[in-house]
């Protein structure tokens, strides 16, 4: 996000420079909106222009594109409009070398001056912007598979349900309607505490003589009953 909007700034910067750069001395004293388009491929002349049909026509058009770009977050329309923008000043400068013998740059005020500039600053803003920008997210992940990687469109986990049913959360992918359909979470059942001893249905269990001893742990031995007195052995017969 942050990079989208450093670069639409950037990029409108070099459009706001290209723009302006027909209005400003391009060599000696003439301005570059005295420029026609159509010098530009049939060789430069003394003959005046208008604004609508000089230089700044092409660089109108790399505006939209910037503007448009800007919009649609498309880095490729950004850069066609820096291309644009290059490309007709480097024309320009082709064919007024042709008319002048050579191209200088005079201290005097002589020779190539600052629209020219202004116009390759722009067109170079533009690519810089196209190149800061990272586009639109795209939704795609990509896989390997035999050595090549391949994109694919991400898959949901789960469809969403038809608009006549009622599904839960998460989704069983089951047909037919879920059961439960309230948005809270199911009540827990109690934990079982065991037979209700008031259920005459239930069997009562068996009962130990002495619950408190089990023969099967050693720290309570089983309880043994004691064994009954014997008795005294009989008198001797006379």
């Amino acid at each position: 996000m942050i990079r989208n909007i450093l670069g639409s700034l950037v990029a409108a910067a070099g459009a706001v420079s290209a723009v302006l750069s027909p209005f400003r001395p391009w060599y000696d004293q003439r301005l570059g909106r005295e420029y026609r388009v159509r010098d530009l491929f049939d060789g430069i002349t003394a003959t005046e222009s208008g604004v609508l049909v000089s230089i700044l026509l092409p660089f109108l058009f790399a505006a939209l594109l910037v503007l448009a770009g800007v919009v649609l977050r498309s880095r490729a329309v950004i850069a066609l409009a820096g291309l644009v923008t290059l490309g007709f000043t480097v024309l320009w400068m082709v064919r007024q070398g042709q008319a002048a013998g050579s191209l200088v740059v005079g201290g005097d005020g002589a020779g190539l001056r600052t629209g020219v500039a202004n116009a390759l600053a722009g067109g170079a803003l533009m690519l810089i912007g196209a190149l800061l920008m990272r586009g639109r997210a795209r939704r795609r992940e990509r896989t390997w598979t035999h050595g090549r990687e391949r994109e694919r469109e991400p898959v949901e986990p789960y469809g969403a349900p038809p608009a006549d049913q009622v599904d839960t959360w998460p989704p069983t992918q089951e047909p037919g309607m879920s059961v439960q359909t309230s948005p809270w979470p199911e009540q827990e059942r109690d934990p079982y505490t065991g037979p209700d001893p008031g259920d005459s249905g239930t069997r009562p269990l068996p009962r130990v003589p002495y619950p408190e001893e089990d023969p099967r742990d050693p720290a309570r031995p089983a309880h043994h009953n004691p064994p009954p007195p014997s008795s005294p052995p009989p008198p001797p017969q006379g």
